[in-house]
């Protein structure tokens, strides 16, 4: 998809999700035509003329200005993870440096996450999990049996995601607008690209869930997994950027003292210490694979 579709395809989403009266128009009944608001009325909410707005909606938005962006986002009711994503398709695309071959984390990141207490993975925009302490391979074990571990690629086309991911629907809905999230970050990203059109060609649920047009940003959050060794665990998950590593975050997941999922974690951590398998995703951090003086 252009950049000027996926700007028409999400407006025209956002629109569909506003009715009249949740925008503090008249409703002077008749049948709509459309879903949610027209654009007219969106128009008249930001302030703009509809022939300006729909030049917009058609994907003609680079050189809008943030005043106008602003206006649109307040007339869509977009929340900041939207308006953000609305401002991402605004810009024109930066180029970025020359991707790694393998991604990889410092060695000091490593030991970090080895020290952690709790289940660790460390991701980028693509969801590949790029290294993990002990415990947290041990909580993704089935996402780590690939050689190349990717919690999209897991949750929309390996059959056992289904069970592992108890609320699967919302895994895959989440899953799907955080991809579409960083696409508009960055539209440079081939890995990322070539992903998106992976899961599209072979995914029936990926093409459903990324037509909603949806964004979001994981930052925390409960969720709960069906281990297939130690059952059901309800987690609360934390995402931290790893300073001067563009792109990287560290994921944490804890349970609540004395709880039952705290048990579980005590079990986890017996059957990951019984576990072969190196920490470090394929043996390479980044230190092993910069020059040595």
């Amino acid at each position: 998809m252009s950049r000027k579709d996926e700007v028409r395809e999400f407006l025209i989403s956002r629109r569909a999700h506003v009715t009249p009266e949740q925008a503090g128009l008249p409703d002077f009944g008749g049948e709509r035509r459309v879903p949610g608001l027209r654009r007219e009325e969106v128009a008249t909410l930001a302030g703009l003329s509809i022939d300006y707005y729909t030049q917009l909606e058609r994907g003609k938005i680079r050189g809008a200005s943030d005043s106008v962006l602003n206006a649109i986002a307040r007339a869509l009711q977009l929340n900041d993870v939207e308006r953000a994503h609305l401002f991402d398709l605004a810009r024109t695309p930066i180029a970025r440096g020359r991707r790694q071959a393998r991604p990889a984390v410092r060695s000091s990141v490593q030991r970090v996450l080895d020290n952690l207490a709790v289940p660790a993975v460390v991701f980028n925009p693509q969801q590949d999990l790029i290294a993990a302490n002990l415990m947290g391979r041990a909580l993704f074990a089935p996402h780590f049996e690939a050689e190349r571990p990717n919690l999209a690629r897991f949750i929309f086309l390996d059959p056992r995601a289904r069970n592992y991911y108890v609320n699967w629907l919302l895994a895959r809905g989440m899953t799907a607008a955080m991809l579409r999230l960083e696409s508009g970050r960055n539209p440079l990203n081939n890995d990322l690209t070539a992903l998106i059109g992976e899961l599209s060609t072979l995914s029936p649920q990926f093409r459903t869930d990324w037509a909603e047009q949806d964004v979001h940003e994981h930052r925390t959050g409960q969720k709960v997994y069906r281990h297939p060794e130690v059952g059901e665990l309800e987690v609360t998950f934390d995402v931290f950027e790893l300073p001067g590593e563009p792109g990287l975050s560290i994921c944490t997941y804890s349970v609540e003292e004395g709880s039952p999922s705290a048990d579980k974690f005590a079990l986890l951590a017996s059957w990951a210490a019984t576990q072969p398998g190196p920490r470090v995703l394929r043996g390479a951090t980044k230190a092993d694979q910069e020059p040595r003086a």
